[in-house]
């Protein structure tokens, strides 16, 4: 044998006795390591096999305390079950079993006698010392099997925000469907434990990494800025409005304006994600607050006078005639009651009054370019990028072409549609100084190797200037403590910034819009000129009342003494 040779036999020996180790690795961590685990899901392929075990990552709510709460956890337990082809004393049977589990008598009966079935669930979620207590009756053709489900303590709260998980449609592999369980799965997901991962693949996909570079999945914790009795309180406000002004749908958002962070947001109808056995239809499992836009209405006027300030276009002392309506490009626009206010009416009454005609004087005044700008400077235009899955994206498009009348129209909040949360996002910049945050439900993510890496969305801007934001919160102030039936939600001690909004609702039959369907919103700020809370409220077709200032703003003044009580918030003036 020459040196060549030699070598050659040499190089392969190595390669063999590497790949050799690297088996005998792989070996150790699935017999020894994770054997448990394995083990488990080989029963259960043998003993129950439409159930699934898997393993799952925690979601975290957080208090304000920095108190961390499961707001979605995976719970073990047992499975009963049946194989009536080897049941041979159904009576017998049921009436052992019915002094440990609440069982149906005609069902049981019914299940344990049909012929030819292999497999019959009894019960779920069965504690251990009953699945003893079964077992040790030693009924033929009964046993129970471990089995895991996931597990969201609060029942509805934060429903949306926290999504579903549901099974693979080719496996019992379970992986998110909704909410953080979705967009977050990659992290949420226990790679090698569900049963949809072979042994032997994810062996030698070991190996593959091992000697070809490759990295695994990190699976964790997922920690969220949501806090529990913040949560618990919006969902109880948006309970006692629905209640009382009976809309198709209404929702809310609790935000800092200044990073971004939500500490509460929900909408109704909602749902229980421990019972999905009521809902008739998976629209109801969709969070419209991230995935439906809508035509906002008049909260859309502190935007159009801020951009109208910051370029010029007209000073906070400047005046306009108010004619109660005027026509643009053939269509007529008019303030909601259609009475003129003159010819020196001044720009805070465009806020005070909702002046549909003010707004779109202002932005006409700005030219369709200037005020598309300021729109898109504001985020208006593209997602959020809110970490919650299949967000929609804003429906402005017409502004692109600049016709006069729909730069009129968005103005006062139609004719462009964006969701609520990016509606929260636009709003906030007049809150925080003029900044775009991200919004976020996630504040940081606990890795299962130890490692902590905190969520910080980026902010941009400035897009207006500091003196714009000072004039834009006067005039909000000024709203809250003159115009807003004086005395509903003024407080002496603290200073608040807000406007509400009435939009007609389209009409997708006969389009245009109905005469009789609004969209009520409403957003407050405080303290206005160091705000901690930006809090966003919207409704879809209330019935009993045609403005927003009649239906949501007790919602949001019981919402903001909440949030001023509750985090002890101090007073501004």
């Amino acid at each position: 044998m020459n040196s060549k040779q030699r070598f050659r036999t040499r190089l392969m020996l190595a390669c063999v006795i590497a790949a050799g180790c690297v088996l005998a690795a792989k070996l150790y961590d699935t017999d020894i390591i994770n054997g448990g685990a394995y083990a488990a899901r080989a029963a259960a392929q043998y003993s129950k096999p439409s159930s699934a075990l898997f393993d799952r990552g925690t979601i975290f709510f957080t208090s304000k305390d920095g108190t961390e709460t499961a707001a979605a956890a995976v719970e073990n337990g047992y499975l009963v079950y049946m194989n009536p082809m080897q049941v041979t004393d159904p009576q017998g049977d049921y009436q052992a079993l019915s002094t440990l589990l609440p069982l149906d008598k005609a069902s049981f009966i019914a299940h344990a006698t049909k012929p030819g079935d292999p497999y019959e669930e009894i019960a779920h979620k069965v504690d251990a010392s009953t699945s003893a207590a079964i077992q040790g009756l030693d009924l033929t053709g009964i046993r129970t099997a471990p089995e895991t489900w996931r597990s969201y303590p609060g029942g509805t709260l934060a429903a949306h925000i926290l999504g579903v998980i549901g099974e693979d449609g080719t496996s019992t592999a379970v992986s998110g469907r909704y909410g953080l369980e979705k967009y977050y799965d990659s992290v949420l997901s226990k790679p090698g434990v569900g049963p949809s991962i072979d042994a032997f693949a994810s062996l030698f996909s070991g190996i593959k990494d091992s000697v070809f570079g490759g990295s695994a999945q990190r699976s964790g914790d997922v920690v969220t800025t949501i806090d529990p009795a913040v949560q618990a309180y919006l969902e109880q406000v948006l309970s006692q409005t629905e209640s009382t002004w009976h809309p198709d749908q209404i929702g809310g958002i609790v935000i800092d304006p200044n990073t971004g962070a939500i500490v509460a947001m929900a909408s109704h109808p909602t749902f229980d994600p421990n019972d999905l056995s009521s809902v008739k239809s998976n629209a109801v499992l969709s969070d419209p607050l991230v995935e439906s836009v809508y035509e906002m209405g008049s909260i859309m006027k502190p935007l159009t006078m801020a951009a109208a300030l910051d370029s010029g276009a007209v000073g906070p002392d400047s005046t306009y005639d108010d004619t109660g309506c005027m026509t643009v490009s053939g269509r007529k626009i008019c303030n909601y009651d259609l009475r003129a206010r003159g010819p020196a009416t001044p720009m805070q009454q465009i806020l005070s009054q909702s002046l549909n005609v003010g707004a779109a004087t202002i932005a006409l005044k700005m030219g369709a370019d200037e005020y598309r700008k300021y729109f898109y400077s504001y985020g208006l235009g593209e997602k959020s990028g809110i970490d919650l899955p299949d967000e929609a994206a804003p429906l402005s498009g017409n502004l692109t072409i600049g016709a006069d009348v729909d730069i009129a129209t968005a103005s006062f909040g139609q004719g462009v549609a964006v969701t609520p949360v990016g509606m929260a996002r636009a709003l906030s910049v007049i809150a925080n100084g003029g900044y775009v945050v991200t919004p976020h439900v996630v504040k940081e993510i606990d890795y299962d190797d130890g490692s902590v890496v905190k969520v910080d969305p980026p902010r941009a801007g400035p897009v207006l200037s500091p003196k714009t934001v000072e004039e834009v919160k006067n005039m909000l102030v000024t709203v809250v403590d003159k115009a807003f039936r004086p005395g509903t939600i003024a407080r002496t001690h603290y200073s608040q910034g807000a406007k509400t909004g009435t939009a007609q609702i389209a009409d997708p039959v006969h389009g245009g819009y109905y005469a009789d369907r609004y969209l009520h919103s409403f957003f407050g700020f405080f303290p206005a000129y160091s705000p901690r809370f930006l809090v966003f409220f919207y409704q879809v077709y209330p019935k009993g009342a045609e403005y927003a200032s009649e239906t949501l703003t007790a919602a949001y003044n019981d919402m903001a003494g909440f949030l001023i009580n509750y985090y002890d918030i101090p007073p501004d003036r």
